[in-house]
C-alpha cells in the first residue's frame, strides 16, 4: 500500500514524470533524484528558451559519462546538436555502476561555455566528484564541435565554488548553480570575460538561497499539478 502510493504520478511535465515520492524527498532534508533536477533542469529550458542553451537530463549526462560503446556515442549525442550550443549544462553523478538505476551518493555540475572554450566543473563538496566530470568532459569533448574545438577545448576545477553546509543538499546547489549560470548568461553584456558566471555564484547561491530552493521547487510543482 505505501509503496503503490509513492510511486503515483502526480504531474507529467514535457518529458518528466513526477510522483508522490518526490514531493516527499523535496518535503524533507533529502538528497535529491533524477526525476526532480531533470524536472528543474527542463524547467530551466523552458524558462530560457534560448536555442544557445541545453540542459542536459541526469541519465543522459550518466549515459555519456558511462557509455560503453565508444561508436554509438556519436549517434547517441546526435540529437542533442552540441555544435549548436553556446552553453550546455551537464548534473554529474558519482554513480559507477551503470546497472544500478539512481545510485550515487553526490551530485556536481560541469558547464560547458563555447564562447571560451571551457568546461567548468562546479563541485559543493570539495572537488568529491573530479573524476566523474573528468570521465564526462573527456567522454564529450570530441564531439562537441569538431576537431578544432576539440583541441581547443580547456577543463577547469571552480575552486571557489559555494559549498554545502550539510551532507545532502548537493543536489540543491546543483538547481541553484544551474539557474545562475543560465541568468548569467541572458543578461550579461561581458560574456567573454575571464571571470564567466563565478562572482554570479558567490553573490547568488548562499546557503539561504539553497535552503530555500527545495520549498521553491515543491511549490512550482504543486503550482503545475493545480493548472493540470
Amino acid at each position: 500500500m505505501g509503496k503503490s502510493a509513492a510511486d503515483e504520478k502526480i504531474l507529467s511535465y514535457n518529458d518528466v514524470v513526477l510522483r508522490q515520492s518526490d514531493l516527499d524527498i523535496l518535503s524533507g532534508p533529502y538528497y535529491l533524484n533524477d526525476r526532480i533536477i531533470e524536472f528543474y533542469f527542463s524547467l530551466l529550458s523552458s524558462s530560457h528558451p534560448s536555442e544557445d542553451i541545453l540542459l542536459v537530463p541526469p541519465s543522459i549526462a550518466f549515459w555519456i559519462t558511462n557509455c560503453p560503446d565508444v561508436d554509438g556515442l556519436k549517434d547517441f549525442l546526435e540529437p542533442l546538436k552540441l555544435p549548436d550550443k553556446n552553453l550546455v549544462i551537464f548534473p554529474v553523478n558519482n554513480n559507477d555502476d551503470v546497472s544500478l538505476a539512481e545510485g550515487g551518493s553526490h551530485w556536481s555540475l560541469l558547464a560547458y561555455y563555447r564562447s571560451a572554450n571551457i568546461f567548468v566543473h562546479h563541485d559543493s563538496n570539495q572537488q568529491m566528484n573530479k573524476r566523474h566530470a573528468m570521465k564526462l568532459f573527456k567522454s564529450v569533448v570530441g564531439y562537441n564541435g569538431g576537431p578544432s574545438s576539440t583541441s581547443n577545448d580547456k577543463y577547469q576545477e571552480c575552486i571557489d565554488t559555494p559549498q554545502q553546509v550539510n551532507g545532502y543538499d548537493c543536489g540543491l546547489h546543483v538547481t541553484a548553480t544551474a539557474r545562475t549560470i543560465c541568468s548569467w548568461y541572458e543578461s550579461s553584456e561581458n560574456k567573454d570575460g575571464t571571470d564567466l558566471w563565478f562572482s554570479a555564484l558567490k553573490e547568488q547561491v548562499t546557503p539561504s538561497v539553497v535552503g530555500e530552493m527545495r520549498k521553491e521547487i515543491l511549490g512550482l510543482i504543486k503550482d503545475l499539478m493545480a493548472k493540470q
